[in-house]
């Protein structure tokens, strides 16, 4: 590797002048600036989850579980980072976010390409969801939702471990269905966590990653209703309905079973 130039500064390095001028407020009011550093730093924490979160999905595939535990550890914390952000954003009352609602047009967080992998990837997959997007992103949306997901990892895993579970899931592009023979699997693994140590240790990564999912969802909702009611949303979403109902969206169900069961 080649040593970065001496005269590299820091605002070189972070590219901060491209960074620092891409807002621009559309509407005369002052709280725009929010809004937008609000949802551009959303975005870019989710560049950076998306970076773990492709690097363990391969890691599972590789049983290099080490790095992968490591990477979903860190996504979690990514999610707490977002679920603080939306305290920021509640500081905008009603009335300020009035003023800057008439020069949003149709867009919307609805339309983020990079939160629609995200849910792909963790395996939410709804294939009407890539036409939202904008063409040139439906062909990648496209690939991940076919894809598998971390939790498609984590089953051929438990086969590879020698559990009598399907690692398939019978089709991709929805959402897995709850197993029983996942889940008996899952119930093995916790009531002998010393001889199932890395299943038991990557069962704990997993509910810590949808637990941290779940709170920044609620923080959503809760955000929303406290900024438009329930108005709906810009990109023609029935917003605060809607968000709601992907509350009671469960990522892992045997996971969550073996709670129960134990």
């Amino acid at each position: 590797m080649s040593e970065a130039p001496r005269s590299l500064t820091y605002s070189d390095y972070l590219s901060l002048d491209t960074l620092l001028s891409s807002q621009h407020p559309r509407s005369p009011d002052h709280n725009e600036m929010l809004f937008i550093i609000q949802h551009q730093t959303s975005e870019l924490w989710m560049k950076l989850m998306l970076h773990e979160l492709r690097a363990a999905v391969q890691n599972l595939h590789d049983d290099a579980l080490p790095a992968a535990f490591k990477m979903l550890a860190r996504v979690s914390r990514i999610m707490e980072q977002l679920v603080s952000a939306w305290t920021v954003l509640a500081t905008m009352t009603p009335t300020e976010y009035s003023g800057v609602r008439p020069y949003l047009g149709s867009s919307s967080g609805f339309q983020s390409p990079q939160y629609r992998e995200i849910e792909f990837l963790l395996g939410n997959k709804n294939a009407a969801r890539v036409e939202v997007h904008v063409p040139d992103m439906r062909e990648h949306l496209g690939r991940v939702l076919r894809s598998a997901s971390i939790y498609d990892e984590a089953i051929g895993l438990l086969a590879r471990s020698g559990f009598a579970v399907n690692p398939a899931p019978a089709d991709p592009t929805v959402p897995r269905l709850f197993d029983e023979a996942i889940a008996d699997a899952w119930l093995t693994v916790y009531r002998d966590p010393e001889h199932h140590w890395r299943l038991y240790e990557l069962a704990e990564e997993l509910i810590d990653l949808e637990d941290a999912f779940r709170q920044w969802r609620f923080r959503h909702v809760t955000t929303v209703e406290r900024i438009i009611g329930f108005k709906p949303g810009t990109g023609g979403t029935g917003g605060v309905s809607y968000l709601r109902k992907m509350l009671d969206i469960v990522l892992f169900p045997e996971l969550w079973k073996v709670r129960t069961d134990l």
